[in-house]
């Protein structure tokens, strides 16, 4: 399924003697791919598209509705938002990945009552893997037992913490803390992560 792996840049702030880089790409929880609805024959949701504990089927880009106890049936949804992922709430931290719902029109299917708002839904897969679990390297948000390696100037990307992946882990955030000064002194690096706890301390590897 897909994560965060392949584009979870997050922002940064060096924790250098005399100066403070920083560099951002964009908030974390960006959707990695589409949902859709289905005919009711082939799939069915309920009242509303993949409300919270409806799944979907596996996809690379595009997603689908489908009966949980469908051997089509890849992730559940945890959380489930209207509106656009950089305007709504953060999802869980363990979520795997996100969808982006597209709105559809009542007027959209045979009997006019198909309305979908735009949303997101953030799901967690059935079966491990779970990229979005501390230190797995992947999903849409960057929490407390992460690592983390340098991708540029100013910037971080997730890596698996175990070494299974093509970056080597150089930081390990050990915990999530409203400011700076909050963090321990074996602070080498801050982490950009949003919320209410928005500060991640990272230490060296």
């Amino acid at each position: 399924m897909p994560g965060k792996g392949a584009a979870g840049v997050v922002c940064l702030v060096w924790l250098l003697a005399a100066a403070l880089l920083t560099g951002c790409r964009g908030p974390a929880g960006a959707p990695v791919g589409d949902a859709r609805p289905t005919p009711a024959a082939t799939g069915g949701y309920g009242a509303e598209f993949l409300a919270v504990g409806e799944c979907s089927s596996f996809g690379t880009t595009s997603f689908t509705e489908v009966p949980c106890a469908s051997e089509r049936a890849a992730a559940r949804v945890v959380a489930r938002y209207d509106g656009a992922v950089a305007d709504g709430p953060l999802c869980p931290g363990t979520t795997d990945f996100v969808l982006h719902i597209s709105a559809q029109s009542a007027d959209a299917d045979e009997d006019g009552d198909g309305a979908i708002a735009q949303g997101y839904a953030c799901m967690r897969n059935l079966e491990p893997p779970h990229p979005g679990d501390p230190g797995g390297g992947g999903g849409p948000r960057t929490i407390p037992g992460d690592c983390v390696y340098t991708s540029g100037a100013g910037q971080v990307r997730e890596t698996p913490c175990d070494g299974s992946g093509k970056h080597r882990p150089q930081y390990r955030i050990t915990e999530a803390v409203p400011a700076r000064e909050d963090c321990p002194p074996s602070t080498v690096l801050y982490v950009q992560l949003g919320g209410t706890r928005p500060v991640g301390c990272a230490r060296r590897i």
